[in-house]
């Protein structure tokens, strides 16, 4: 499930648009994404392992009713607003590719997954990724083998550089907050949860973490970006302005005549497998909070599924390009990331809650986790939204970051006193 929505049409939107505006650049951003969500899905999976239920439940038991809704907020509203976009890539790559109208497809496939979800439930949502995953990335990986690398380049891009300013600092977040994002924190407790795993179960788990995340996902990436940058980053293309059907264009005279079907087919399985995981984030979350059944047997959950897969429709009502969209919707995700594995951390170190609290590495490296994302996240919207912070969606984005920050600096202080 983590690797299905880590290898979404919003990190191949970021992913495209970074090698068509920087090249070979940002390719160290590309290895440390790969890197730090596996390590975030860890750190999940770990706490999945050594405790029962999920992350909310685990916060209201722990820390409390507040915090408890802090996470759900942050998590809801990280979900939500990627679900709308991401449906919209979605309708609209489907008008793209059968010439009916994207609304009308918005709507097919809400209720599509409203039926599916509500009815088959998590495992069906999960063999499902299972399969579109594999094929996703079967499609970037065999662009990447007809498309020439320069490894030179490539290899000077494993240098930390931001080119760009804000629009760099944007697409080094949207990178990042594509592999370590809120939903995915969250969500691997519950992913763990119910598949019944314990300790004992721990090599099970992270190879299933890696093989999802560090190998999936990180070869997805690589293989999109590095596409991108061999392919698009050329005065033809306006990185700034760039469109599903232009960089599948572009790939023509390199990857052959198929090459658009094999982009729009590719950007097709990556929404529909992000779409499917990304909607069962927001009911758990809900669900948990509100103390029901986590599964389709308990009918307020499946209604609450349903509702959340069908109010997915109004993404395709959305205006605007769906590329810079995504990209955006990852950086605000990225906003809300650093409490999140906050509160796994927290949440790990309790001595009341598990038997055995992480090595003292594994504490370091969350901490530069947060660190990371927090400079990343903030670097992006200072940027994009100066001169603008008094405006509806500079206030709401300002709001959201103050009150995530306070609550992570209270669980320093909080951890620090018990």
């Amino acid at each position: 499930m983590a690797g299905a929505v880590a290898a979404g049409p919003a990190s191949l939107a970021t992913l495209v648009t970074a090698g068509a505006s920087g090249g070979y650049v940002y390719l160290w951003v590309v290895v440390l994404a790969a890197v730090a969500g596996g390590f975030a899905q860890y750190l999940s999976t770990r706490l999945g392992l050594r405790t029962d239920g999920g992350i909310v439940s685990l916060v209201d038991r722990r820390l409390g009713t507040t915090w408890k809704w802090v996470l759900v907020g942050d998590g809801v509203l990280a979900a939500g607003l990627a679900q709308l976009v991401i449906m919209k890539t979605l309708a609209d790559v489907s008008a793209a590719v059968t010439g009916i109208d994207a609304h009308v497809w918005g709507v097919a496939w809400a209720v599509t997954l409203a039926v599916g979800l509500a009815g088959g439930g998590y495992r069906l949502a999960e063999w499902g990724a299972k399969l579109l995953v594999s094929l996703v990335v079967l499609a970037f990986v065999a662009s990447l083998i007809v498309v020439p690398v320069d490894v030179g380049n490539a290899a000077a891009g494993l240098v930390p550089t931001v080119p760009g300013g804000a629009s760099g600092a944007l697409l080094v977040a949207g990178v990042l907050g594509g592999a370590v994002h809120v939903t995915l924190v969250t969500m691997q407790t519950y992913t763990v949860d119910a598949h019944g795993w314990t300790w004992r179960d721990e090599r099970i788990a992270l190879l299933d973490v890696s093989t999802s995340m560090l190998a999936a996902f990180g070869i997805f990436s690589l293989a999109v970006y590095l596409v991108a940058a061999s392919v698009l980053h050329t005065p033809d293309v306006n990185a700034a302005s760039l469109t599903a059907t232009t960089a599948a264009q572009a790939l023509g005279p390199l990857a052959g005549p198929y090459a658009k079907w094999l982009f729009l087919l590719g950007l097709w399985g990556a929404a529909v497998s992000t779409l499917g995981g990304n909607t069962v984030a927001p009911p758990f979350l809900v669900a948990d909070a509100l103390d029901w059944g986590t599964d389709t047997a308990d009918g307020r959950y499946r209604a609450l599924l349903a509702a959340t897969a069908l109010v997915s429709a109004l993404g395709a009502f959305v205006g605007g390009a769906f590329f810079p969209l995504l990209v955006l919707v990852l950086a605000f995700g990225l906003i809300g990331t650093p409490f999140a594995i906050a509160v796994v951390l927290y949440l790990l170190n309790d001595g009341g809650l598990v038997d055995a609290t992480p090595h003292p590495a594994a504490n370091a490296g969350g901490v530069a986790l947060i660190a990371v994302t927090s400079v990343a996240a903030w670097s992006s919207i200072s940027g994009n939204l100066a001169g603008r912070w008094t405006t509806p969606l500079g206030l709401f984005v300002l709001a959201f970051a103050a009150v995530l920050a306070v609550a992570t600096l209270g669980l320093v202080v909080e951890h620090a006193r018990a």
